[in-house]
């Protein structure tokens, strides 16, 4: 019977772990691929859960578990009615206001009720469990472990096998299927327990029920329980977007720090732990300091070889903290409680995360933060060697002192003296000055660790460090701001040469600092790159006009528009615009020879709006990054672009990526549309060519009649794509990202 139960809470995490992708892609055709939707999808996913973890507490204590079960018999079989779950590719958004709540209220009518019912499994199952009287009843935690297993294997086989092999509509007969698998087994699991001998049931209320309870559930305990979910909540969310945008923007690169997370639960809730969990409280002070002096710019130059001590940091403190909560679990009266309890720390470190952060911090500080907690969370040396609770509370009642403080205090003034003095003490060039600076508040900060909150505040005050001292060669940060959308900074090289665009750590744009050379368009807008070329034969005076641009960064391409011409740039992000238009940095939009118009929404949907043949020219600049908007690159989108276009019209594409090779599946793109396409991709750049602000590029174009684009072969070196036997076709149904990863 333990393993019906285990396949059955194996199988209902699958469902709910495979929901959230497949629902989240449903909604880019009528919202697009901008972060506030996938957001708004996570907090909605996030509510749900907390319900259904709160209907399993409030029915269990008011039914009892016997007749709970049979009231949730009837509350699977309700989603049949909704089920398989749809959403609309035709519905939109309202045109005024903010789209959330309508895509709350969607979500709400076509994936709620499946989704609440699913997030059930986990409390429920186990609380059944328990109440069977079989081997292990008395501790049913070790049930998670195969619930988190099944949310891991689900999260990993997605983007790995279901997105790649299945479009949309049967990836929901699939989850339809196993739905209804659920409710048969879950069927099953209710009859073994109403089936079990009265002496095995558990009493829920009571002044009996906390009896052989090692301490009461207080509401201190109850605040530490969220607190310790609460943390690697926030810090998985919180490595990922530092990872993904200050180190490398790397595709699907979300995936590895949520698998770790789910696998510590694995972990620390197995009936025998391959980690002890006190190993990893004596190793979290080792690979907390580097991640300290890596978190900041300061070592950037280290790169992706970075990534590695992050992710261990993060794993660490995940597992001391869902160790923590592993080791004060109550007993299994209270199961449903805990999980609910485990469930708020969990949204409010989303909430934390993706609503709050962006509008108070202007850089990803969240991360640092978090850190900062866990470093007070950790048991100390005693609590580590204890398992009664009591041990613990008496702990914490002795282990603090002012010096726990004022030690931290002193060498956070005497760090601030010392940078903010640095260059008159030499410190900023020497590598011993930089050792220093760095090595003497580690160093201190690491004689701390067996003090929690005195460690935790050295901790604290190393991060401090490594966010003021700034390394001269990253160039001076002139403009910061953080946004759904992500960071957006503007630095001045170093040099004072070239004002440069970043997005976390993408380039989005170049421009000189000479007020003589500003006019020239730069990076891989260069005249003399590919870009340049289709200019060459298509703009110029006279040139092809009205052109629609989706993607704006500093509104480089505005150097190319003549008097006479019009470009429509359509940009996602408000910022952006902003930036592109502040004199300050960027001046392409202000010195723009002709006439232009920038429309702020997601391209594919604001285009859709404009008369069909509106334009003759239409540029695609929105794939550099790692958050690749592949509604933007599927047949049904394709059909939009050709509808815009005049029959004598081009279309270009931006395709350069680190990490993506685009051109296959664009060129695909094109032959099933029938279309001619040629391709170029700039990468023999000289010395010269690079300091004066020219970088690598990749340029795809489109046309109906190949004779209209035949001059880029014979000019400029253009070539038709080889497109390998194989390659897909991307429509809003299907899409396979993982495919065209570059690991060369």
């Amino acid at each position: 019977m333990t393993l019906l139960y285990g396949v059955t809470i194996f199988v209902s995490a699958v469902l709910l772990f495979s929901v959230q992708p497949m629902v989240g892609k449903m909604t880019l055709p009528s919202l697009g691929g901008t972060p506030a939707v996938w957001n708004t999808c996570m907090v909605f996913f996030q509510a749900a859960l907390l319900a259904g973890y709160a209907y399993a507490h409030g029915t269990v204590r008011w039914l009892g578990v016997r007749r709970q079960a049979a009231l949730h018999m009837v509350v699977l079989l309700v989603p049949l009615l909704v089920l398989p779950i749809t959403l609309s590719a035709d519905a939109k958004p309202p045109r005024d206001g903010s789209p959330a709540f309508w895509l709350l209220g969607r979500l709400g009518m076509s994936v709620a009720l499946p989704f609440f019912v699913v997030s059930t499994g986990a409390p429920l199952l186990q609380l059944w469990f328990a109440n069977t009287g079989r081997r292990g009843a008395k501790d049913p935690y070790f049930l998670y472990a195969a619930s988190n297993l099944g949310s891991l294997l689900a999260l990993l086989a997605y983007p790995v096998l279901i997105e790649r092999s299945l479009e949309l509509d049967a990836q929901t007969m699939l989850w339809t299927g196993g739905y209804v698998a659920l409710i048969v087994l879950a069927f099953a699991c209710a009859a073994v327990m109403w089936r079990a001998p009265a002496e095995a049931r558990i009493v829920l209320t009571g002044d009996s029920c906390d009896a052989d309870d090692e301490t009461a559930v207080t509401m201190k305990r109850r605040l530490w329980w969220v607190a310790l979910a609460f943390v690697p909540s926030s810090l998985m969310l919180g490595v990922t977007a530092h990872i993904t945008t200050d180190v490398a923007a790397v595709p699907l690169f979300w995936v590895i720090p949520l698998a770790l997370y789910l696998l510590t639960f694995v972990f620390v809730f197995a009936r025998r732990n391959p980690l002890p969990v006190r190993w990893m409280t004596w190793i979290l002070p080792y690979v907390f300091l580097p991640v300290a002096l890596l978190t900041f710019s300061t070592f950037r130059w280290l790169g992706l070889m970075t990534i590695p001590v992050h992710l261990a940091a993060f794993f660490v403190a995940a597992m001391v903290c869902h160790g923590e909560l592993a080791r004060t679990r109550p007993a299994a009266r209270r199961l449903t409680e805990f999980f609910l309890l485990m469930s708020v720390g969990g949204v409010l470190g989303g909430v934390f995360n993706g609503l709050v952060a962006p509008m108070v911090f202007d850089g990803v500080l969240e991360y640092p933060l978090a850190m900062v907690l866990a470093c007070l969370l950790r048991p100390g040396k005693a609590e580590s060697r204890k398992q009664k609770v009591e041990s613990r509370k008496q702990k914490v009642e002795n282990r603090f002192s002012w010096l726990d403080v004022g030690l931290p205090a002193a060498l956070g003034v005497v760090v601030i003296i010392v940078v903010m003095a640095r260059d008159a003490l030499g410190l900023t060039q020497s590598r011993l000055g930089v050792a220093l600076v760095f090595g003497v508040p580690a160093f201190i900060c690491f004689a701390f660790k067996e003090r929690p909150i005195r460690f935790a505040l050295g901790f604290g005050v190393v991060m401090l460090t490594a966010g003021l001292y700034a390394n001269p060669k990253v160039g001076e940060v002139l403009y910061a701001k953080r946004n759904f959308f992500g960071v957006k900074r503007v630095v001045l090289d170093a040099d004072g040469k070239f004002y440069r665009l970043y997005h976390g750590s993408t380039t989005h744009g170049i421009q000189n600092a000479d007020p003589a050379k500003r006019e020239a368009p730069l990076s891989y807008y260069h005249r003399s790159g590919p870009l340049g070329d289709v200019f060459k034969v298509f703009g110029g005076p006279g040139g092809m006009s009205p052109v629609c641009v989706i993607g704006l960064g500093t509104g480089s391409m505005a150097a190319y528009v003549e008097r006479g011409q019009r470009f429509t740039f359509l940009e996602i992000d408000p910022a952006v615009e902003r930036i592109a238009r502040d004199t300050r940095f960027f001046t392409y939009l202000d010195r723009c020879r002709g006439d232009f118009d920038v429309l702020l929404g997601d391209g594919r949907l604001t285009l859709a709006d404009f008369p069909d043949g509106s334009f003759e020219m239409l540029i695609l600049d929105a794939f550099s990054s790692d958050a690749i908007p592949t509604h933007l690159l599927s047949r049904e989108a394709l059909e939009i672009y050709l509808s815009k276009l005049t029959a004598g019209g081009v279309l270009a594409f931006h395709v350069s990526n680190r990490h993506l090779k685009l051109e296959p599946m664009v060129a695909q793109l094109a032959a099933d549309a029938g279309l001619a396409c040629l391709s170029r991709h700039d990468t023999k750049l000289t010395a010269d060519e690079l300091a004066d602000g020219r970088t690598q590029s990749h340029w795809m174009l489109m046309a109906r009649r190949p004779e209209l684009i035949a001059r880029l072969v014979d000019e400029f070196g253009w070539y038709v794509p080889r497109i390998p036997p194989g390659t897909p076709v991307w429509t809003d149904q299907y899409c396979d990202l993982l495919s065209l990863f570059d690991f060369s």
